[in-house]
């Protein structure tokens, strides 16, 4: 058995059983059976959806803020978000969904034409009060399709039609949008930076745009499709004479709603893949130098897993350091939805004939990780 002297523990949630820094504690606990002068390092990661705000929030210890804000439709809804200390800087850590997700609203009253990101952006501003000036954003689940105006009106921004009156922030103004008023912007912004989680490479608009690919299941009918597409290029035409910047075609513009085009063009945000932003952020490179063994996984490892995916994204990263890698799952495809990616082994940590209520459950998950960690390193060359 060939001996480990630093290990790298990065695994994504196993949701519905286990959070990232429960796997991490489940293969670290094998790990120092085995190899007690091992050095474990265990890393929360997530990849932009939900489990992020938590993940980094235990990364950079820092504290989950509430705050009441305006949901989909206006309703008020309780949002939590993180604050954390980050390269000299204070922090905030969002998920969109928390405010503006589409789990907020009953199928029945789904409808993109009117929903709003307003309450994203008041989660946004309740951090610049508090002193933030880098912010971590994950931009899925989102209910709306407004183009990101809902943020930026809560931000200062005014969206006007022809007779000069302000409009609101939701889908089915953006084709009346005729100007845009900067006057009341918080000055705060010029100092901040934003990354955003955005892991889908739709564009803002067109036949492959946002409101085409996602507005459907946020309660779209055709007719509706084509009329918030016809705004969303509108929007991009606007945006383009007011900023100097063309969103139309721009991958991952259309990522909720166009809410990532939004924060591009009016906010300089950088889009990144959800597991990229959250790798950078916790400095993965850094802290994996000089590992034997890299250790990552999910919920479920299927060809879903190469496109860009926590286990994917750490094995890109291990790789180019010259780690070795395995990847665990709670179960893991075969045949052609089998993840194709190069990993020296992939362990699927469930018993074939253990039911599935039974392999959810935390304190199972945990010690089917344990036991099929150790039985690995124990034949580990």
């Amino acid at each position: 058995m060939a001996s480990l002297n630093k290990v790298i523990v990065a695994s994504d949630s196993f949701k519905g059983s286990l959070a990232s820094w429960e796997v991490a504690e489940a293969v670290s606990e094998a790990v120092r059976e085995l190899f007690p002068k091992c050095s474990v390092v265990e890393l929360s990661v997530a990849d932009g959806g939900e489990g992020t705000t938590e993940a980094l929030c235990r990364a950079f210890s820092g504290q989950m803020q509430t705050v009441c804000v305006k949901g989909p439709l206006g309703d008020p809804v309780e949002a939590q978000y993180c604050l954390a200390d980050y390269k000299g800087n204070r922090m905030a850590v969002i998920e969109m969904s928390q405010a503006s997700g589409l789990y907020l609203i009953p199928s029945e009253k789904r409808n993109p034409w009117y929903t709003s990101t307003y309450g994203t952006g008041e989660i946004i501003a309740d951090a610049l009060d508090k002193g933030c000036r880098s912010f971590l954003i994950g931009i899925g689940g989102s209910a709306t399709n407004d183009a990101g105006t809902g943020v930026l009106s809560a931000l200062g921004w005014r969206f006007l039609g022809r007779d000069g009156k302000e409009l609101p922030p939701i889908g089915g103004s953006l084709s009346d949008i005729v100007s845009i008023d900067e006057i009341n912007v918080r000055k705060e912004l010029k100092e901040c930076t934003f990354q955003v989680a955005c892991d889908v490479d739709t564009p803002f608009c067109g036949s492959d745009g946002a409101a085409p690919v996602f507005a459907p299941q946020k309660g779209a009918d055709s007719g509706m499709v084509n009329r918030l597409d016809k705004g969303m290029q509108a929007f991009a035409d606007l945006i383009k004479s007011h900023t100097g910047k063309d969103i139309a075609r721009m991958s991952g513009a259309g990522a909720a709603g166009g809410l990532g085009g939004g924060l591009h063009a009016f906010l300089g945000a950088t889009l990144l893949r959800g597991a990229e932003m959250v790798l950078s952020a916790i400095g993965f490179d850094e802290k994996a130098k000089g590992a034997d063994l890299v250790v990552t996984g999910e919920g479920r490892i299927d060809y879903q897993t190469d496109r860009g995916k926590t286990p994917c994204c750490v094995l890109q990263h291990a790789t180019a350091l010259g780690i070795p890698t395995i990847a665990i799952a709670g179960s893991a495809a075969t045949g052609e939805e089998a993840c194709r990616l190069p990993y020296q082994a992939i362990l699927p940590v469930t018993p074939p004939t253990m039911p599935l209520e039974v392999a959810m459950r935390r304190d199972v998950a945990f010690r089917n990780i344990y036991l099929t960690v150790k039985q690995y390193l124990q034949n580990y060359d």
